[in-house]
């Protein structure tokens, strides 16, 4: 059994490429630890596509989510990492879930939800407090379409409030995120693999 895992991270920043970016850089340390574990991994920012308004998959007219929703179903794994604006996720967060919210009434050729057997993290960054309050909301959406949530799951930095550093500008990674990172990638890839052992019954 092939038990390579593919893994994917949206990164939900306001900012297009090429502008810095907290969310960016945080997702990709992640797809970093989990490359470390076997795993192959590509980052996507969905700002810098044309993703419709509406829960469909292809909501035509130039919708560019099928091109991220492709990518989406052939991964293992999938990070959500969004910046904290007003104590919230980001805008743009919020339209992938919309978007992801189609997969209800996609079922694989059992009669299985599509995403089921998926297995999903979240990356949270800001300067300002939230970062629990976003876990919780992105991980609901995703497990209500099909993902799995493994243990200690979520990664966040919380820099000072009101203050100009940002996760970007740190000159070395905290000590608790890093070891945060390494737990959320092991616990991912532990609980994708057993995934593709041992699937959810249809």
């Amino acid at each position: 059994m092939d038990l390579t895992l593919n893994c994917l991270a949206i990164t939900c920043s306001l900012k297009p490429s090429p502008d810095a970016s907290s969310s960016e850089k945080i997702a990709e340390q992640i797809l970093d630890e989990l490359r470390a574990l076997g795993a192959t991994g590509e980052s996507v920012r969905a700002v810098d596509f044309a993703i419709a308004p509406g829960v469909e998959t292809d909501m035509g007219d130039g919708d560019q989510w099928p091109e991220i929703r492709e990518k989406v179903l052939a991964a293992d794994i999938l990070i959500l990492a969004t910046p904290t604006w007003l104590g919230q996720h980001s805008s743009v967060a919020q339209r992938v879930l919309e978007r992801l919210d189609a997969e209800l009434s996609e079922t694989d050729g059992s009669g299985r939800p599509i995403l089921f057997d998926k297995v999903a993290l979240a990356a949270i960054v800001g300067n300002e407090d939230g970062a629990h309050h976003i876990a919780a909301i992105l991980f609901q959406s995703l497990n209500d379409v099909g993902f799995t949530v493994p243990a200690q799951g979520s990664v966040y930095w919380n820099g000072e409030a009101m203050q100009g550093v940002d996760y970007q500008d740190l000159p070395q990674t905290p000590e608790k995120v890093a070891q945060a990172m390494k737990t959320a990638a092991a616990n991912a890839a532990h609980l994708a693999r057993s995934l593709k052992i041992s699937h959810y019954p249809a």
